[in-house]
């Protein structure tokens, strides 16, 4: 599929694959296909960052690849590796067979038939149904050397073996980089991106991604769910709940057949938008009925 012609054809595209897309990360998405450019999404962990590459991938027929960041995540990992164990049965099958050439053998073992190729080497190769698209998640996990290695990898395109070579992406990849914002990334990388803060949806559109990614809750139990995980953001917690969670709960209350909220049920269910006890301690009892008696008399009825 080609790319999207206008802001609302990506809109569109997005809301094919479920993901509920405002103007602003519409528009910055429309520029970043039209324009090739990477697409920097920063925000709170949950809010739908990491989504919004599979639902381009999957929208535009492409194949998405992922880096995953991690502390100490060094260049070597991200781009490739060479398969030793199948080396060392080449060296000894060799040595077996008798009159090694060393130097020769040392050619055909630094070939790809040995090359373990990692995310960025990936998306460096041609892939059938055009360019894919490459998910660097997390970029804030890593360190600055890390970064330092993708400012040349995004800028060209193009990642140098040394046995090998350098080489070339024949199309460049659809690149999304996400933050959670644990620390700064450097301006040097955000300077060739383009740049969106994603936030956490307003309560009318976090109902849509509701109703989309959860279609058979009741209206009013979608109405009840949302506007409780909103009013936990506000709270002083240790991890406030991202939209994932409240899908993930909405569908353990369908599971459990619940039609509304009771503080019964949120005390049972407090571990699917929850992650650390002591926040789940501090909401056990009387401070889930305050929040859901506060809940509910700011609901309209529907």
């Amino acid at each position: 599929m080609t790319n999207p012609t206008s802001i609302g054809a990506v809109q569109d595209m997005l809301a094919g694959q479920d993901y509920v897309c405002g103007r602003a990360l519409g528009t910055v998405t429309y520029l970043a296909l039209t324009l090739g450019r990477p697409l920097f999404l920063e925000g709170e962990a949950g809010t739908g960052k990491t989504e919004i590459a599979k639902a381009i991938a999957l929208g535009l027929g492409r194949r998405l690849i992922r880096l995953q960041c991690y502390e100490g995540l060094d260049a070597a990992s991200a781009v490739y590796e060479w398969n030793f164990a199948e080396q060392m049965i080449a060296i000894r099958t060799a040595e077996a067979a008798g009159g090694v050439d060393r130097g020769h053998l040392k050619d055909e073992l630094f070939t790809e038939q040995y090359l373990v190729e990692r995310p960025l080497l990936q998306a460096m190769r041609p892939q059938a149904g055009g360019a894919p698209v490459l998910l660097i998640d997390e970029i804030d996990r890593t360190d600055e050397p890390f970064e330092a290695f993708l400012l040349e990898a995004l800028s060209d395109f193009q990642v140098t073996i040394p046995e090998l070579g350098t080489i070339h992406a024949p199309e460049p990849p659809i690149v999304i980089l996400t933050s959670n914002r644990t620390r700064e990334v450097h301006d040097a990388l955000k300077r060739r991106c383009l740049y969106h803060w994603v936030e956490y949806p307003t309560f009318e559109r976090e109902i849509e991604i509701l109703q989309a990614r959860a279609p058979e809750a009741a209206e009013q139990l979608s109405r009840e769910v949302v506007a409780f995980v909103q009013a936990l953001r506000t709270e002083d917690l240790f991890k406030k709940p991202g939209v994932a969670e409240t899908i993930d709960w909405a569908k353990c209350l369908l599971a459990l057949d619940v039609v509304s909220l009771s503080p019964e049920v949120i005390a049972d269910t407090l571990g699917a938008i929850l992650k650390y006890q002591d926040d789940i301690a501090r909401m056990q009892g009387s401070e889930a009925k305050r929040i859901l008696d506060e809940v509910r008399s700011t609901l309209e009825p529907t």
